[in-house]
């Protein structure tokens, strides 16, 4: 058999692994990986910067359920990764990225574009490598692929020191996978689901709190069939949005600190909350020690180092969220229950909420506002109804990403890909033009705002080079909306670091710059016709919204405070 480069070996593996796109970047490291791949049929996604690669392929991965892949060289190349795969770290979004290295015998001599990569990464990866024997490779290349794509999936990297792309070897693909150590749980203990559907059974007030493990794992056809069979209202996190129809009409809407009051209420005074694929973030929680008191408490997922880490739970279930619904289902169909019974239980309960409901819409005051303003919830709002709410949204983060999940109804999983942990200025646009690869013919809409969408926007070549259609919407106030808020709510309105407005591009010549398309709209009655046109063009068109310079986000629920103190208006 004739041996094969490192190069030749590690392309064949990705083949194996159905990989279709790489995102990356070049540079000295891997220019022996780059020519062998010339004669290979992968499409390589040539973007702008570093971050993005890895953001581009974890929007890939969140709107596809593949893996992403990355490729970027030694040192500044690979330390440019280091934001995009934390975003993925935080969010469970299987990435593999390839980083290259200097040559094995000069790691550690300080040699020329040479960083520990594997060290810098450590905290912020699932597993990672570096490869010294290129008779390792192709196991590597295989373990590194079934770790981020099994158990709570997340992102590896694997570094490729120079001289392993180009040192030759028999080739062998290991058919199985077996990780010391690492054996993720996937079916549910089955007396802890029994125990679970006893409680449920016996509730009165019942929520359940769906998370982003629920879209991971594909169990959102079991989550709905649980609500609708019990009755059960549902609420989910940022992460789990689309996981349950939004348009659903036990959907309470999201909870937590921007969420709905009839979500927190809910979730406050339930008597047994269902949590599915979440892991009670201080984002979500408030002040955990008055977070849902009065409830019992089940929680079903896979990462047993989720549960009970941040509140306690009385029935810990570890499995993979559509395994144990589907087994919880059985277990309640078989139980003899009577399901209008049971929905009868629920009449009171339910008529509770709906007067929390009332009192959400009696806040939502903000087109009762007169003036020649643009609100940037109307915008939001006018890209959900002129889409019918057929697209793949990405969001940058602060304001916009709030009223994007506020106003943009999702109602199936993978079409809201957002970053909820780390919370990354700059993922938007990026993570846009991976879902557009994976989805050439889907419309994908970026909503971001002004100060986030310039962290990444030479990502605009990206999308006129490879032809993405992708659009973007800038909610412009002229500010880093969401710090603004908090300087005006809690620091005396002293709006010190954050004021864009004078200094920022124009937005529509600098997308003409790269190439791209810009339109704008500074006044509500051109909100509509720039959208239709947005649509209409199939090139990257940037939207540049003239919006209320102060307009906040409400709810809001101020840091460290229980869920029920929430600012409404």
């Amino acid at each position: 058999m004739k041996k094969r480069t490192g190069a030749q070996i590690l392309l064949e593996c990705l083949k194996r692994e159905g990989v279709e796109v790489i995102f990356g970047y070049p540079g000295g490291a891997i220019l022996p990986l780059l020519e062998e791949m010339s004669r290979w049929d992968f499409k390589f996604v040539l973007v702008r910067h570093e971050q993005a690669a890895v953001h581009a392929a974890d929007g890939y991965a969140r709107a596809s359920g593949k893996v992403g892949v990355c490729l970027v060289t030694s040192g500044p190349g690979a330390t440019n990764t280091v934001t995009g795969i934390a975003t993925a770290y935080m969010d469970s979004v299987p990435v593999v990225v390839f980083t290259g290295q200097v040559p094995v015998h000069l790691i550690g001599n300080d040699a020329f574009q040479e960083a520990d990569i594997v060290g810098i990464t450590r905290p912020c990866t699932k597993h990672n490598y570096l490869v010294t024997d290129v008779r390792d490779l192709s196991r590597i290349v295989r373990e590194a692929f079934y770790i981020a794509s099994s158990g709570r999936p997340g992102p590896v990297l694997v570094d490729l020191p120079k001289n392993i792309l180009t040192a030759q070897t028999d080739f062998h693909y290991p058919e199985r996978v077996e990780v010391r150590g690492y054996k993720p749980t996937l079916e549910g203990h089955l007396p802890q689901i029994q125990r679970a559907a006893g409680l449920i059974l016996k509730a009165k007030r019942p929520v359940i709190y769906a998370g982003g493990g629920v879209i991971i794992s594909g169990a959102s056809e079991e989550l709905i069939r649980l609500a609708e069979l019990l009755d059960i209202p549902v609420t989910t996190t940022l992460m789990g949005l689309g996981g349950f129809p939004g348009t659903h009409p036990l959907f309470l809407g999201m909870l937590g600190m921007h969420g709905t009051y009839q979500a927190n209420m809910a979730v406050t005074e339930c008597d047994v909350l269902i949590a599915i694929g979440a892991r009670f973030d201080d984002r979500v929680t408030g002040k955990v020690e008055e977070f849902s008191p009065r409830s019992k408490k089940i929680h079903i997922d896979i990462d047993p180092t989720s549960i009970k880490k941040n509140v306690y739970v009385d029935i810990p279930i570890v499995g993979d969220c559509k395994r144990v619904l589907r087994r919880l289902l059985e277990v309640i169909n078989s139980s003899g229950v009577n399901p209008e019974e049971y929905r009868r239980r629920l009449s009171d309960w339910h008529c509770q909420i709906e007067k929390w409901r009332k009192q959400q819409e009696a806040s939502n005051n903000y087109n009762r506002q007169g003036g020649n303003r643009i609100k940037p919830q109307y915008v939001v709002q006018k890209l959900y109804e002129l889409t019918g709410g057929e697209a793949i949204v990405t969001t940058e983060v602060g304001q916009n990403q709030m009223w994007a999940a506020q106003y943009f109804k999702v109602n199936r999983p993978r079409t809201f890909l957002s970053s909820g942990g780390l919370g990354t200025m700059g993922y938007g646009f990026p993570a846009a033009i991976g879902a557009q690869v994976a989805f050439p013919d889907r419309l994908v809409i970026d909503i971001a705002g002004d100060g986030s969408i310039q962290m990444n926007i030479q990502e605009l070549a990206t999308a006129v080079q490879h032809n993405l259609p992708v659009k973007v919407a800038i909610l412009n106030n002229g500010y880093l909306g969401m710090v603004r808020q908090w300087q005006q709510l809690f620091h005396g309105r002293i709006y010190y670091g954050t004021k864009l407005g004078d200094w920022n591009p124009d937005f529509v010549r600098l997308a003409e710059a790269y190439g791209a398309v810009g339109l704008r709209a500074t006044r509500p009655e051109e909100v509509e016709p720039v959208i239709r046109e947005a649509l209409r063009i199939p090139r990257p068109v940037l939207m540049d919204f003239w919006v209320e310079e102060e307009e906040n986000v409400y709810p809001m629920v101020p840091a460290g405070e229980p869920l029920t103190k929430m600012i409404l208006l």
